[in-house]
């Protein structure tokens, strides 16, 4: 048996046994030095390649998971996930396009204001964080998605929302976003904002987060 052939099986072996996806560099601590894990990556892919289970890639990380076109098959045994209100997938859809967003912005977006209880399920589930302060007056917070966003609805990237024609029609979507929009990277910060000071984020949530109104 090949050193790659022995990569591959101990790959196989950790992320069938991963709580979660798990990353090239996750997968290289656990193995010997010098272990080819990329090239283990592309022989499991093939090999599971139209199998009942594949190996996908998901916010960077890699984990098996059922194939979609089996997925029917487990309707009956699955818990039915938390549902979102229709203002918290609108926040999301937003936050998802806009990022980095502010409150403000999200509330000019869907035309009322932006709900405390919406925001907080977003944030205690993971889809969102804080990830900044705008450098405006007020120094309003600025949120985005996270990786937990991707996994939740299978993406490898932001790149892989539907297209931004789709979300305009909707109205989640700025009219006046230049033809050539593409969704920003959620992890890189912008000109026109800073990171957040340690401790700051939750403080301000808490304190100047409103109530939604019709």
């Amino acid at each position: 048996m090949t050193d790659l052939a022995d990569t591959e099986r101990e790959v196989e072996a950790l992320l069938f046994a991963a709580g979660g996806p798990l990353s090239d560099a996750d997968l290289a601590k656990r193995l010997p030095e010098g272990a080819d894990v990329a090239g283990a990556i592309a022989g499991l892919r093939a090999r599971y390649a139209g199998r009942g289970v594949e190996l996908v890639a998901v916010a960077g990380r890699w984990r098996f998971q059922t194939a979609e076109d089996l997925a029917w098959l487990m309707t009956d045994e699955r818990e039915e996930p938390r549902r979102l209100s229709k203002a918290a997938q609108e926040t999301l859809a937003i936050i998802a396009y806009h990022q980095p967003v502010t409150r403000a912005e999200i509330e000019a977006v869907r035309g009322v204001q932006a709900s405390k209880g919406t925001l907080d399920v977003l944030l205690e589930l993971g889809l969102v964080r804080m990830r900044g302060r705008r450098r405006t007056p007020g120094r309003p917070i600025t949120y985005g998605t996270t990786d937990a966003f991707l996994e939740h609805y299978g993406l490898a990237s932001v790149g892989d929302l539907p297209g931004a024609a789709e979300m305009r029609a909707a109205g989640l979507l700025s009219l006046d976003l230049p033809a050539d929009f593409a969704v920003p990277d959620p992890n890189a910060l912008t000109a026109d904002e800073d990171p957040l000071d340690d401790g700051d984020a939750p403080e301000f949530h808490t304190d100047f987060l409103g109530e939604e109104t019709a």
